[in-house]
């Protein structure tokens, strides 16, 4: 339905023609603010008289305007629709309508102030869209600055009161996951973008928080919330594909501002864990792979370990990394030779010889429970220290 637009207002015998002009627009634009007017119905008043358009430094103001407005509060459509209302109400009583002799010259003077007015709209919109733009830069600097914060563990007194602006309450328990995939994921980018907007669109992501943090995309979410890890799997894969090499670890809950980092600390650290043991699957929860941290803390060690157990097959036709891999897969298997077999695509007489190798060259057997838990352990030492290589920290 059409508005009802109010008449423009009579000044009084003497008065200021355009005095009440701009209440009258406000009311019009449904309470838009009248001063976002200020001096633009003098500079109409003086392009109607003059016919020249409007100056750098007036379309300037108006680009201010079109910035204080959108810093205010008020839509791109109210403060045009001001201006417009002030425009056609003032029609009547500017200087240059007022002093027309014919219509030639009120046809002059309408082409002037109406060109004006489109000027004065287009600098009014260039202000507000800037100072939109301006605002998102500046609310995305915040927002990496707070992930930043959170997920380093800095500044952690302030942590609680900004998280709230992010919709996160820290002094719950909350839990992390990080995917990690062959392409890094960026921030603002479309993968990232793609599975905030799917995982909101299928939870209550309220106090869920999806974003990036060196190349890995990170969700936080409450510990309560546990549907929400399995959820953010499921659209990753959507978003990158099941077969694509990417892997998702997923820390434990921990409350307090500290918690999310030690969450997001242990999600890498699984997904570091996953990738040095080529772990199938995608997703990798901390918990279940506490047994590698365990040998990880005593690094020292477990280097020891590798290296009294294994450096013999060093000596084998071929180097370590066949007798290795044998190993790994025998023990992945269930220690069955014939499933190790058709996993490594070997005989198993091919298997049987390399196991009867190992013990051949290191003195440990398989048959035997506790020397067998040595291999085991050396075998999964070897590969979380990345053994044998030129950097092997056992040589």
């Amino acid at each position: 339905m059409a508005r009802t637009r109010r008449a423009a207002p009579t000044p009084e015998h003497g008065g200021d023609p355009l005095a009440g002009v701009a209440e009258t627009a406000s009311q019009d634009a449904h309470g838009v603010p009248a001063d976002l007017l200020k001096g633009y119905l003098e500079e109409l008043d003086e392009v109607s008289t003059t016919r020249r358009q409007l100056r750098p430094d007036q379309l300037r103001v108006r680009r201010d305007v079109g910035a204080r407005a959108a810093e205010r509060g008020v839509t791109l459509h109210g403060v045009i629709d001001l201006h417009l209302s002030a425009t056609w109400l003032a029609w009547r009583s500017l200087s240059g309508v007022l002093r027309a002799t014919d219509a030639d010259a009120v046809r002059a003077a309408g082409e002037a102030v109406f060109k004006a007015a489109d000027a004065a709209v287009t600098a009014i919109a260039e202000g507000y869209e800037e100072a939109q733009r301006w605002s998102v830069r500046q609310e995305e600097s915040f927002r990496r600055e707070f992930v930043d914060d959170l997920l380093d563990g800095r500044n952690l007194g302030q942590l609680a009161e900004r998280a709230e602006r992010f919709g996160l309450r820290l002094a719950g328990s909350n839990v992390v996951a990080a995917v990690r995939s062959a392409r890094p994921v960026v921030d603002g980018g479309e993968v990232a973008r793609a599975v905030e907007t799917s995982l909101g669109l299928r939870l209550d992501s309220r106090g869920v928080l999806v974003t990036t943090k060196e190349g890995l995309l990170v969700c936080v979410a409450p510990g309560t919330m546990t549907d929400v890890p399995g959820e953010f799997v499921r659209q990753v894969a959507a978003v990158l594909g099941p077969d694509a090499g990417w892997r998702v670890g997923l820390g434990r809950a921990h409350s307090g501002p500290g918690g999310v980092v030690r969450s997001f600390e242990q999600a890498t650290h699984a997904l570091d864990i996953a990738e040095r043991l080529h772990l199938p699957g995608h997703l990798h929860k901390a918990a279940d792979l506490l047994v590698y941290q365990v040998l990880l803390r005593d690094s020292a060690a477990l280097a020891d370990l590798v290296s009294v157990v294994l450096q013999p097959l060093r000596g084998a036709r071929g180097g370590a990394g066949p007798l290795l891999d044998t190993l790994s897969s025998y023990f992945a298997n269930g220690q069955v030779t014939a499933a190790c077999a058709r996993e490594l695509h070997l005989g198993v007489r091919t298997v049987t010889y390399r196991l009867q190798r190992v013990a051949e060259l290191t003195g440990y057997t398989v048959d035997d429970p506790t020397q067998a838990l040595s291999l085991q352990v050396a075998v999964l030492g070897a590969k979380l220290l990345d053994w044998p290589s030129s950097d092997d920290p056992a040589r």
